[in-house]
């Protein structure tokens, strides 16, 4: 997708379009940008088949085939017990649910006004170089998989934005998105310039009416006249700023300018325009860094690690540290060893670091964005994604854990949501650890995650929170229900290994 998979790592996978079954949440792990996506394991597979099993029994009995039966509440909730079938009792979900159409509706319609404000999205700029999705999508249509990709030539544009907005927007509950980007040092790589994200910001806030849309300022520590491009990025009024310390994440192999936060001589010197410029949130991309990255990129290994986030909060009190993914190491390897190491030793790594901060340093400006860490865990192993949510929200507080998906990478982002709407931390995991339950869907701790948390980082007030509900998309989502919302349950990016597939279609 960016250029950090090879050719040939290309060819040995598929598209994630092209996986035969639209499963309302994902049965295998698919790659973002920043990784090579693990095999679907012998778990996720009997998932995948007690899933389709109930889609065949329950939809026929509901009148629907399977697609309009993984379009529905009642499929939504199918998928969280099949989860629980397979990985023990971790999602509230309930044969009830799932057989009854009419409980399913009304559970989702009952949370459907929920405040979600999801501060990590992303889409790619028309004119991108990195065109492995646009192909991608060419060749799904041509083969016949998806008829929806049929019949014309897709775009950037097809793709991105406009599906960015029905996707995020009408397709899930998020009220309120950020745009990110990843910056690189191929300028036409970047995945939106500065310039590009103040102008969708604009654009979709015109249209709502209201404040809807969010927008970074991506800032390149030590790249050549940085200070100078930080300056023209701060003057298009971003709502924070957001750095990658390894520098260039789209093409590792030649990254030039990767950085510390706590470097006195380099980033001290942004974030001292960033504080004249009334700036408070700077977001900062790490972990994601498994030990096989680390043996390609030995040299980034310590720029991806948290150790550096400390001094920088200690340093900058003015500043609200926001560390995207939560810092989770192991994304894109096989979830059974963050499980073994957190049955073994209580720590993932470098996620605990992270938690650890807030007491061991006493500062009280760091938050962790679960982003992919969520995403990836919550289907390749649910306990591993409880023992996280667990340890941020004992170690940093359930104030400071805030809500991030990185969509539409992973498809609309409501799968998450349902995920954590339902996720709760296993009985014998919160007696060992000390890890309070999160609580229900609409409870204090989820709220605070979902919404808000970023609300308050962001200075969001009620009297705008409460527009919200009357603004050009509220009127839009309502037309688009009264219709009939028709989710795709389509994932971007790669996946590993799936059956009856011809890599070769795709070298």
């Amino acid at each position: 997708m960016t250029g950090l998979l090879t050719e040939e790592e290309i060819a040995r996978l598929t598209p994630s379009e092209m996986l035969p079954h639209r499963t309302p949440i994902p049965t295998q792990v698919v790659a973002s940008d920043e990784y090579y996506p693990d095999p679907q394991n012998e778990k996720q597979r009997e998932v995948e088949a007690r899933l389709l099993g109930m889609a065949d029994d329950l939809g026929r009995k509901q009148g629907l085939d399977r697609r309009r039966f993984f379009q529905s509440a009642a499929g939504m909730a199918a998928s969280f017990l099949a989860m629980n079938q397979v990985y023990g009792p971790v999602f509230e979900a309930s044969a009830a649910e799932a057989t009854t159409p009419e409980m399913a509706n009304e559970r989702a319609r009952s949370l459907s006004g929920q405040f979600i404000m999801d501060m990590h999205t992303h889409f790619l700029r028309d004119d991108t170089r990195l065109t492995n999705f646009v192909a991608m999508r060419n060749a799904v249509g041509r083969a016949g998989w998806n008829a929806d990709l049929s019949g014309r030539e897709q775009t950037i544009e097809d793709l991105k934005f406009d599906n960015y907005v029905k996707e995020m927007f009408l397709d899930s509950d998020t009220k309120i998105a950020l745009i990110s980007s990843a910056p690189s040092d191929i300028p036409q790589d970047w995945f939106l310039t500065n310039e590009q994200m103040a102008a969708a910001r604009e654009r979709v806030n015109a249209q709502a009416g209201t404040k809807r849309l969010y927008a970074h300022a991506i800032f390149t520590p030590g790249s050549p006249g940085w200070l100078d491009d930080l300056d023209r990025a701060l003057a298009l009024n971003p709502d924070s700023v957001k750095g990658y310390t390894i520098g260039d994440n789209t093409h590792k192999e030649t990254a030039q300018h990767p950085w510390r936060m706590d470097d006195e001589r380099v980033a001290y010197r942004g974030y001292e325009k960033m504080v004249a410029a009334g700036i408070r949130n700077v977001c900062v991309h790490k972990g994601l860094f498994p030990p096989a990255m680390e043996t390609r990129f030995p040299r980034l290994r310590d720029y991806a690690a948290v150790d550096d986030v400390a001094q920088a909060a200690k340093d900058w009190p003015q500043l609200n540290f926001v560390i995207y993914h939560a810092g989770y190491r192991h994304v894109g390897g096989d979830p059974a060893v963050a499980l073994a190491e957190f049955e073994r030793t209580g720590r993932i790594a470098w996620t605990s670091d992270l938690a650890d901060i807030p007491e061991k340093h006493g500062v009280s400006n760091v938050y962790a964005d679960v982003g992919q860490l969520f995403a990836v865990t919550l289907i390749a192993q649910p306990r591993v994604c409880a023992a996280l949510m667990g340890m941020l929200v004992k170690g940093m507080g359930a104030d400071h854990v805030v809500w991030g998906t990185d969509a539409v990478w992973t498809g609309s982002p409501q799968w998450q949501i349902e995920g954590l709407r339902r996720l709760e931390i296993p009985e014998d995991m919160q007696r060992r650890h000390g890890y309070a339950p999160l609580g229900a869907a609409d409870g204090p701790v989820k709220r605070a995650i979902f919404g808000d948390n970023n609300a308050r980082l962001y200075n969001l007030t009620p009297e705008r929170r409460g527009a919200l509900r009357t603004d050009g998309f509220a009127q839009l989502k309502e037309r688009y229900e009264r219709e009939g919302p028709a989710p795709s349950n389509l994932r971007y990016g790669y996946v590993a290994d799936p059956a009856g597939v011809e890599p070769s279609v795709f070298a």
